[in-house]
């Protein structure tokens, strides 16, 4: 797949004739990515409560996960001549969009509104997603995405449990700007391929993004501290490089690149939806490292996000396969 010229597969579409075993791996991958995604939070913030300031641990995050996931680049590079001019759109609208734009503009959001209404718009993006097909292919959907989308977004607002939230205009825009790089995310991890192979991509995407960091630290645009300070986690004291060095090393790493590797297997639509379990694991870490109990109405709303994603999952499998020709719209 030549990054320069190729189509992106409808959401959705066309997966019914995947062998089983990769559809398989593919939700494996996203669920495992979903997971490692979901201990950022619990872990980075206490440190950001310590006095770390967000760019400097986005500056640590990015650079240690694309250092972490150079080789896959290196080796791309070299069984590729002219590997970065080939591919350097798709990279850079990585970085920009789903490494660096998402966290900023997510966190941006929760300094001026609850973390749980920010979460909450962010997570929209799997029906953006239903709806930037359904807009460009003319083409509704089924009733049973319709029905698991409305299933799942119930379950997400139990599950953040928005009751007593105020909204805020900015913040509500900056929100909705982290939700479209969170369709970015899976609209351009669907691209990869044999000829931008995932790792390479998932690298590139975070060394990009951590340049673009930097000069922002650098002159000023972000603030950058990073004291020697401990932080608490799950009632033990520990020292601020562990929790960081979680984040980065495994956390980070492991989401994006499983990540990137999930999508090509089972679309951005399913994998956009399985991906709203990254909520649920984010309470289980938050239960056990912050002491933070989930209410039992979180664990109902945890129930409906599975079944939205099951009824999206379901549609995929019912899915005929899709013509070439027919079964691709440009990535605008």
């Amino acid at each position: 797949m030549t990054a320069s010229t190729a189509s992106l597969p409808v959401i959705g579409l066309g997966r019914a004739s995947a062998p089983a075993r990769q559809s398989t791996t593919g939700l494996v991958l996203a669920v495992a990515s979903a997971l490692a995604f979901s201990s950022s939070g619990p872990f980075v913030k206490p440190l950001l409560e310590a006095g770390w300031s967000l760019g400097a641990a986005l500056l640590v995050r990015m650079g240690v996960a694309g250092l972490v996931l150079s080789p896959a680049l290196v080796l791309a590079m070299g069984r590729q001549r002219g590997f970065l001019r080939r591919h350097w759109r798709l990279i850079v609208a990585f970085g920009l969009m789903p490494v660096l734009g998402c966290q900023l503009f997510f966190f941006s959001a929760m300094q001026r509104m609850p973390v749980a209404v920010a979460l909450l718009i962010q997570y929209l993006a799997p029906v953006m997603l239903v709806g930037f097909v359904w807009l460009r292919t003319r083409r509704a959907p089924s009733a049973l995405v319709l029905g698991g989308s409305a299933v799942a977004i119930a379950g997400l607002v139990l599950v953040v449990d928005i009751s007593g939230a105020s909204f805020d205009l900015l913040g509500t825009l900056f929100a909705l700007a982290a939700a479209v790089c969170v369709c970015a995310y899976f609209l351009i991890s669907e691209r990869a391929g044999d000829d931008l192979p995932p790792l390479a991509l998932a690298a590139s995407g975070l060394l990009t993004g951590t340049a673009v960091i930097g000069v922002l630290s650098l002159v000023g645009v972000m603030p950058f501290h990073a004291p020697d300070v401990s932080v608490v986690l799950a009632g033990t004291a520990m020292p601020w490089w562990v929790p960081l060095l979680w984040v980065a090393a495994i956390a980070t790493t492991l989401g994006y690149a499983l990540g990137v590797m999930a999508v090509p297997r089972i679309g951005s639509r399913v994998a956009s939806f399985v991906g709203l379990s990254e909520v649920l694991f984010a309470l289980g870490f938050a239960w056990v490292f912050l002491a933070e109990v989930p209410a039992p109405i979180q664990f109902v709303g945890g129930a409906l996000i599975l079944a939205g994603v099951v009824l999206v999952k379901v549609d995929d499998l019912r899915s005929p396969p899709a013509a070439p020709a027919a079964a691709s719209v440009p990535l605008p």
